[in-house]
């Protein structure tokens, strides 16, 4: 089969590679139909990743057809169109059982990470019953690609961690497609304010439309004494990171108001610096999490009823064989203006 194969830092290329088998009564094999690219694939690439070693198929999210189950599977078929989560959770150990399937014993975000991922023709799926989601008839596959992980990730990391609320102000740094799905499912909370802060022209006006109030270039101005105008000089109640860079983290420092919460969504490479000889009176609270998934049932409800639309993230399409191309469209964003690339298997 076709896959996407990382090598190291910098290196990857599109290869022949065994299809894989079943190894567990609890896996499933999928037939991809359809793929994307992640943020997360890039800082791989980076170097960002260490416990993705080289000879690995990168790739967390997308859609396809069962081809074979375990043993141990009953509540799935071949022959099903399933999502694809891009966590892998078992449902039984502690940590699942809390909840929290991204610290799940045998599994977390393994695919694409630990065991060989989705931008490839085929897959293997531990944990299959409880990492899979059979889509309902008549769904739109594609959009459903956006809910392996973006969706999820922007709604879990930073809506609910960032205690958005109905009248609350909120600022979302960073307007890719992660913060992006976070200004789309802010709005379940209807918050007063939602303030989009990016360096990039075209992201904001992509944000404007999507619902933002109010849009910054953190270029062109200084963005902290922005939003204390638009917050009566308070700050917001949710300044939530979606970049993964030290200066994104401290801007949401200087943007938070007291009681308020800062939300971390980005992976972080670097370390960045934590200003608690300012921060220590101001009775905030700053979150951090890798998306657990237990929202996928609801989101895919909300799509499913019309409530969202997560296909107006997607700008660009491949072919897999042209999954070299999508991987330098995606990286190069401020000049081809994509957001998120799909990849047809």
């Amino acid at each position: 089969m076709k896959a996407l194969v990382y090598h190291g830092p910098g290196r990857k290329a599109l290869e022949e590679r065994p299809k894989p088998a079943l190894t567990a009564p609890g896996d499933a094999i999928v037939k991809l139909t359809r793929t994307t690219i992640c943020g997360t694939d890039l800082h791989i690439l980076k170097g960002d990743v260490p416990t993705c070693a080289p000879g690995r198929i990168l790739g967390h999210e997308g859609v396809g057809i069962v081809e074979a189950i375990g043993a141990g599977v009953s509540g799935l078929a071949v022959g099903d169109h399933v999502l694809i989560s891009c966590i892998t959770s078992c449902g039984r150990c502690e940590n699942c059982r809390r909840g929290m399937y991204s610290h799940c014993e045998t599994g977390g975000w393994i695919l694409g990470n630990a065991i060989d991922g989705t931008q490839a023709e085929y897959v293997r799926i531990p944990h299959a019953e409880t990492s899979l989601y059979r889509i309902p008839a008549g769904l739109d596959e594609e959009a459903l690609v956006m809910l392996s992980d973006i969706l999820p990730t922007g709604f879990e990391c930073g809506v609910l961690n960032g205690k958005v609320a109905p009248g609350s102000t909120v600022a979302i740094v960073g307007a890719g497609p992660i913060g992006l799905a976070t200004l789309l499912t802010a709005q379940f909370y209807s918050p007063a304010q939602i303030i989009m802060i990016d360096l990039d022209d075209h992201r904001l006006a992509v944000a404007q439309r999507f619902g933002a109030t109010a849009i910054l270039d953190s270029s062109r101005s200084d963005v902290v004494d922005q939003v204390k105008a638009l917050t009566g000089g308070r700050g917001v109640d949710a300044a939530i990171e979606a970049v993964g860079v030290p200066a994104t983290f401290e801007l949401c420092q200087d943007l938070v108001a007291p009681g308020g919460v800062i939300a971390n969504i980005g992976v972080h490479g670097i370390k960045a610096d934590l200003h608690l000889e300012r921060l220590w009176s101001a009775n905030i609270s700053i979150t951090t999490r890798l998306v657990d998934t237990v929202t996928t049932p609801m989101l895919l409800k909300t799509v499913q009823a019309g409530k969202i639309d997560p296909k107006r993230l997607i700008t660009h399409r491949f072919k897999l064989d042209e999954v070299m191309d999508a991987y330098a469209t995606f990286a190069e964003a401020a000049r081809t203006e994509a957001l998120k690339v799909l990849i047809e298997v």
